[in-house]
């Protein structure tokens, strides 16, 4: 297959791209590096993404920001971060994908868990996140021939280190790779794939 992958720079894009590297093209896309560069907040920027880079079989979004900070000093900023960049910006890829997409194939975006297990400093992570599970959900009823979910990956091992955190009750990349190969492998459609050990 031809696959695209959006955050391949990322922790968990990078380990996409690894699973995926020996038994598919993989066609990469960063904000600054890769194959092509987009930026996720620009719907012209994706347009031009994939009028560039043609027609693919599957498209895994591993992008998104989001700030984490305490709700009381969260800002408007903040708050836009997570909804032109993780939210609106997968919505962007996802509906100007379609029209790149072969038939059969699939679009797999990114959440996160903290849209049902929030911690304290992710309101608007958890927000975003939410928000992209119910547009899956929903957009999928009317979506033909291709299939859109999500994966809501744990916290990253590698990420958890890189923030000096205890990481023994993350998941390492590697493993949540796993669960994207499954997302364009199997046939659910609309769903929310959590990511697990």
């Amino acid at each position: 297959m031809r696959i695209l992958v959006i955050g391949a720079s990322g922790t968990i894009g990078k380990a996409v791209v690894t699973a995926l590297n020996s038994d598919h093209e993989v066609v990469t896309a960063n904000h600054n590096s890769g194959d092509f560069q987009v930026n996720l907040e620009s719907k012209d920027s994706i347009e031009a993404l994939f009028n560039q880079a043609g027609e693919f079989d599957s498209i895994i979004s591993a992008a998104g920001q989001a700030a984490f900070g305490a709700l009381a000093e969260q800002t408007d900023a903040d708050y836009q971060l997570a909804l032109n960049n993780k939210l609106m910006g997968q919505i962007n890829l996802a509906k100007a994908g379609l029209k790149h997409l072969s038939a059969g194939g699939s679009i797999t975006l990114t959440s996160g868990i903290l849209s049902r297990y929030p911690l304290p400093g992710s309101a608007s992570i958890a927000m975003a996140n939410g928000a992209l599970e119910s547009y899956v959900r929903a957009a999928a009823l009317e979506i033909e021939n291709a299939r859109l979910n999500v994966v809501a990956p744990a916290f990253v091992k590698e990420t958890m280190e890189m923030m000096g955190m205890d990481s023994s009750s993350g998941i390492s990349a590697e493993d949540t790779a796993k669960t994207y190969l499954a997302a364009i492998a199997g046939d659910m459609h609309g769903e929310t794939l959590d990511v697990t050990d």
